[in-house]
């Protein structure tokens, strides 16, 4: 069952919490969840996005503000991790949601006592919101698929069964880290152009994604599958993901089982979770496939997912080179897109994963796949913007960009938006790349 639109969704509310008002990511219509850690010294605990602000959640569950089914929810999005909070049903996240939203609507009757659980969002260090156990990445950014395959296969740009499976991997989930953390060039065997054998070397072709990241809350038995219709209530929520890709190791080592050192060094993702209930407003019909492509299978296929079962989200990459920020140039934006540019619903993906029989558990990740636009600037990887390094990007002050140089910092953004509503931000999701070891 979708999240049902209420008053929490209402383009008229305010917060007393000033900073909340306007603000281009977390406005009082948004509220996600996420850990942070308020000093050094002090454990991390859950909390909530408002403004500039975050709320601890750990205070507001003692507070005796909550109660009943909210109070423990609110104890167990306290925690150090969300895994349990995740794990509760859709209905009982959307009361706690409800409940925070009236304590911080303006003119909130317990607003003095709701202000002590204020932290500076500043002076907060985000943590990862949930223990992965698993991390699945998909191949259904179709406009990504296909641009990158015709660089590889001009004449066959996709491969038989793109548009029958939502094609995917099984990602390192051990290397997941939260938005802030630097990544590493990662050394892997290279065949240099002309050479007769691979070197052990630095990648040259470091990448990003432009990825959707989709957080599970109630999982599935094994054996059991997720059908169709119920798949979507799996996802808790959602952020921004960059899974960082080394294409030169990747194109050496890739046949014939796929991803592995190229993708395993880090996946960056952004520290909040924007829940489903509060991206209710922004579904969309998924669109229409092109004349001629396949129906989905029945176990892939819903009416209503079809009608309502996209997101009406914008994405966006950002790119600022050392010699930027020593000129005091600011970062340019060198892709956008929308995850209505998928060819796969969240919910498909969800269901096709489940569908052998494998089981999802709450605070296991997806990645949608690289989500690209039909536009020069809509490519979601360097891979695809440059043409595989052959037409470099121009940077300010004159730089030109293949790939990632050392000290490049890229942030992902994201935002939904749609008339009538407010529009919520998924944060930014940043990471710096720092030099290759040894």
């Amino acid at each position: 069952m979708r999240p049902p639109l209420d008053e929490t969704h209402d383009a008229a509310l305010q917060s007393w919490v000033e900073s909340a008002n306007g603000h281009c990511d977390f406005p009082i219509q948004n509220l996600p969840f996420g850990v942070f850690q308020p000093t050094p010294s002090e454990p991390p605990r859950g909390g909530v996005a408002i403004g500039d602000l975050v709320l601890d959640l750990a205070s507001a569950s003692a507070s005796g503000l909550l109660s009943g089914d909210v109070q423990a929810a609110a104890a167990l999005a306290g925690d150090a991790t969300l895994n349990a909070f995740l794990s509760l049903p859709g209905g009982v996240r959307r009361a706690l949601r409800r409940r925070l939203s009236a304590l911080l609507a303006k003119d909130a009757p317990e607003r003095d006592l709701t202000a002590a659980w204020l932290r500076p969002a500043e002076t907060c260090a985000m943590r990862l919101p949930a223990r992965i156990g698993d991390y699945t990445d998909f191949y259904a950014g179709i406009h990504h698929a296909e641009t990158v395959g015709r660089i590889f296969r001009p004449d066959n740009p996709l491969l038989p069964n793109y548009k029958h499976v939502p094609i995917a991997y099984h990602g390192r989930a051990s290397s997941v880290r939260v938005s802030g953390e630097p990544v590493r060039r990662p050394r892997g065997q290279v065949l240099p152009p002309n050479a007769a054998a691979p070197e052990f070397l630095p990648s040259a072709r470091l990448d990003i994604e432009l990825e959707l990241g989709m957080w599970i809350g109630p999982g599935n038995p094994l054996g059991e599958p997720l059908q169709i219709a119920d798949a979507e209530a799996a996802i808790a929520g959602f952020c921004l993901l960059n899974d960082w890709s080394a294409r030169d190791i990747q194109t050496w080592e890739y046949q014939p089982l796929g991803p592995f050192l190229a993708k395993n060094f880090m996946t960056s993702v952004s520290p909040w979770i924007v829940t489903a209930e509060a991206l209710a407003p922004f579904r969309v019909a998924q669109p229409r496939r092109p004349a001629g492509d396949p129906k989905p299978l029945p176990h892939l296929l819903s009416d209503d997912d079809q009608a309502n079962g996209a997101y009406a989200v914008e994405l966006e990459a950002w790119l600022q080179t050392s010699a930027m920020r020593a000129a005091g140039l600011d970062a340019q934006r060198i892709a956008s897109s929308a995850a209505t540019d998928l060819y796969w619903t969240p919910a498909q993906m969800v269901a096709h994963h489940t569908s052998g029989g494998c089981n999802l558990e709450a605070g296991d990740l997806l990645g949608s796949g690289t989500v690209s636009a039909p536009r020069i600037d809509g490519g979601g990887s360097l891979l695809e913007l440059t043409q595989s390094g052959r037409e470099p990007l121009t940077l300010p002050g004159g730089e030109r960009r293949a790939f990632l140089g050392d000290g490049d910092v890229v942030v992902l953004k994201g935002r939904a938006a749609r008339d009538g509503f407010v529009s919520i931000g998924l944060g930014e999701c940043r990471g710096e790349v720092l030099p290759a070891f040894g």
